[in-house]
């Protein structure tokens, strides 16, 4: 239901979108599809253009710069919409790498405001 305006970037199938606020990561962006599926309701078109999709939005998530690792993530429970969640990890912060970064996002201090807007900024670009 909501509107491309609240999408850092769409196209006629995906939509590429920030977290409703800052968390405590350098960024965390969802893929979905623009249309209502889950997972194993993906089009054979659709599941063709997956794979080049997850790499650009990795790209452009590391386009924040200082980022030691894009993790890419899919989970399903209590879910009924199709999306990847994409989690930068600050370079240098071994502390978060693996699965930790994932609980380490809900745990550490949200980042300022304005940094979070000019990462997605960088995000968006990126995905030109």
């Amino acid at each position: 239901a909501a509107g491309d305006d609240e999408y850092l970037w769409t196209d006629e199938h995906w939509r590429l979108a920030p977290l409703p606020a800052p968390s405590g990561l350098p960024a965390v962006v969802l893929l979905e599809t623009r249309e209502h599926l889950d997972f194993d309701g993906l089009t054979p078109e659709l599941a063709a253009e997956l794979g080049p999709m997850l790499l650009r939005v990795q790209r452009a998530v590391y386009a924040v710069g200082d980022i030691g690792d894009v993790h890419v993530c899919r989970w399903g429970d209590g879910s009924e919409h199709f999306h990847f969640w994409f989690m930068a990890r600050p370079a240098r912060v071994p502390q978060l790498i693996g699965s930790f970064a994932a609980i380490w996002d809900d745990i550490l201090p949200p980042l300022p405001g304005d940094v979070w807007r000019a990462n997605m900024a960088l995000v968006a670009r990126a995905m030109g």
